[in-house]
């Protein structure tokens, strides 16, 4: 191996190690604040570097909200809560022309969706109209009001919450609007040591108000480029493909193209997550089950489209 050689290596070796180190930075960060939840967070982590959304659906008080806002505020760009209630307006989330007395020109005055973390807390208590327009900007990263669009500020991750009570008081998320989040992950309750450790932790002051960032968002949109570049040979995409398809031929509504774009790009994040420059099967079998079972409708329950992916992790044969 020439010199030339070993600095080309050192040199293309350097990125994925420094992806690597940001994921894990964020991750023992917002376990500063978030006990018992190592999976989850990683999941979060793999998504908003897959450059995701997500959403975390499970009962009030079992930190939801507290696990959004660790991320956030690991990274040092903006965040912007916004709480969505049965009134809340398509351009509270938005924002709205205003006209200035002063020129007597109308000017934009930006909505909570402008910043670099998003979190929608409660998404499915607002109308559909109001959850539309979360939705224009997840989906093309821009805003448009009156007409004129505006680009939503880089990186940009959404993370939604929905509770699981109260349903006769909520407005059920469309299929397409589920579609568009890469990641929807249910917390549950913590174990019994997790919970008495939690409660140690916030009795004084909540470890949150201490927590800082630990990336910026420079090395957030490098590690995104990174995750991006990560390969993903020919079989790995054929065993995704057989996944999606296992899921529709076994399912009233399966997995869309869509579903397998997302499964790839979070694998693609799990692998530089790992140190690993190239995705393996292991990559789509961690990311699978919380990829794709909020994309399948089965003729019951959602328990059944996990159940579906579990069963299609199990059959559908690797090369």
């Amino acid at each position: 191996m020439t010199d030339t050689d070993t600095t080309h290596s050192h040199q293309s070796d350097s990125p994925l190690r420094d992806a690597t180190r940001v994921a894990n930075k964020v991750i023992e960060n917002v376990e500063e604040v978030i006990v018992g939840q190592h999976d989850a967070i990683e999941h979060i982590v793999t998504a908003v570097l897959g450059r995701g959304h997500i959403l975390l659906e499970d009962v009030p008080g079992v930190g939801k909200t507290m696990l959004a806002r660790s991320v956030a505020a690991s990274f040092d760009g903006e965040f912007k809560r916004v709480q969505f209630t049965p009134d809340l307006l398509p351009t509270d989330v938005t924002g709205v022309n205003v006209y200035n007395q002063k020129t007597q020109e109308f000017e934009f005055r930006p909505g909570p969706i402008f910043a670099n973390v998003v979190l929608g807390d409660e998404i499915n208590r607002a109308p559909p109209k109001t959850q539309s327009a979360l939705l224009e900007a997840m989906e093309e990263q821009q805003v448009s009001v009156d007409g004129t669009t505006h680009p939503v500020p880089q990186p940009f991750t959404v993370i939604a919450t929905q509770n699981t009570v109260e349903q006769n008081r909520a407005y059920d998320l469309p299929m397409a609007e589920l579609d568009r989040f890469m990641t929807k992950l249910h917390l549950g309750y913590p174990n019994e040591a997790a919970e008495t450790e939690m409660l140690g932790d916030v009795v004084g002051q909540h470890p949150i108000e201490e927590l800082t960032s630990v990336a910026t968002l420079e090395t957030l949109s490098a590690a995104r480029e990174t995750v991006a570049d990560v390969t993903v040979e020919e079989p790995i995409r054929s065993y995704a493909t057989r996944l999606a398809r296992y899921t529709r031929e076994n399912a009233q509504l399966g997995v869309s193209p869509r579903g397998s774009i997302s499964l790839l790009r979070a694998a693609q994040a799990r692998a530089v997550l790992d140190g690993r420059s190239y995705v393996i099967p292991d990559d789509i079998q961690t990311e699978a089950p919380v990829v794709l079972p909020h994309r399948i409708r089965t003729e019951s329950s959602e328990q059944d489209a996990r159940a579906l992916v579990a069963e299609a992790l199990d059959t559908v044969y690797v090369e």
